[in-house]
C-alpha cells in the first residue's frame, strides 16, 4: 500500500536514512529541510528508487510555513499517513561560549519545530481518525553531556512532549 510520508530534516542524517527507506518501500515522500541542495539530492534518491518526491525547503521553526507545507503536501500527494520529525540544529561549545541567539535557534528547531509540525499535521490526522507521528529522539534526551547543552535540552523537551 502506497502511503504519503513526510520527513523533516530530510537532507541528512537519520532523516535522510528514513527518506531512503520509505522510498524503497514505494511510498510518496515529502521532504522538508532548509537546504535546497541537500533536499534535491535526497529527492533524487527517492526518484531513483521509483517513488514520488516532493521537496519543501522550509524552516520547521516557522509555524506558518509548516502549516502551508502540510496543506501543499495534502493537495499534491494526498492525505498524510506518516510524519517523521527528525530536523535539528545544535551548537557544540561550552555553555559560556554559546550566545542566547544560538541557544534560542537550537531550541526553536530541535524542540519547537517538532511541536509546530505535530500541531499542524495532527489536526488533519484527527479529522480522518488515522495517521502516525514519529519523533526521532536521542539518548541525549536522558543524559546531558558536555559541549552539547542546547541539543540535550531540546531532546529532553521532545521526550517530555
Amino acid at each position: 500500500m502506497e502511503r504519503v510520508v513526510v520527513v523533516t530534516g530530510a537532507s541528512g542524517g537519520v532523516g535522510r536514512a528514513c527518506v531512503r527507506e520509505f522510498a524503497r518501500r514505494g511510498d510518496k515522500v515529502a521532504l522538508i529541510a532548509r537546504g535546497a541542495t541537500g533536499l534535491e539530492a535526497a529527492a533524487n534518491e527517492v526518484r531513483r528508487a521509483g517513488a514520488k518526491a516532493l521537496t519543501l525547503p522550509l524552516d520547521v521553526a516557522d509555524a506558518d510555513a509548516v502549516d502551508g507545507a502540510v496543506a501543499r503536501i495534502e493537495d499534491e500527494l494526498g492525505p498524510i499517513d506518516v510524519w517523521v520529525n527528525a530536523a535539528f540544529t545544535s551548537v557544540f561549545a561550552p555553555l559560556e561560549k554559546i550566545t542566547p541567539a544560538e541557544y534560542r535557534r537550537a531550541t526553536e528547531v530541535s524542540y519547537l519545530g517538532y511541536v509546530y509540525c505535530t500541531m499542524s499535521v495532527l489536526r488533519r490526522m484527527r479529522e480522518r481518525n488515522r495517521g502516525t507521528i514519529v519523533h526521532v529522539g536521542s539518548a541525549l534526551a536522558y543524559r546531558g553531556i558536555p559541549l552539547q547543552s542546547p541539543y540535550c535540552g531540546a531532546r529532553h523537551a521532545v521526550q517530555g512532549f
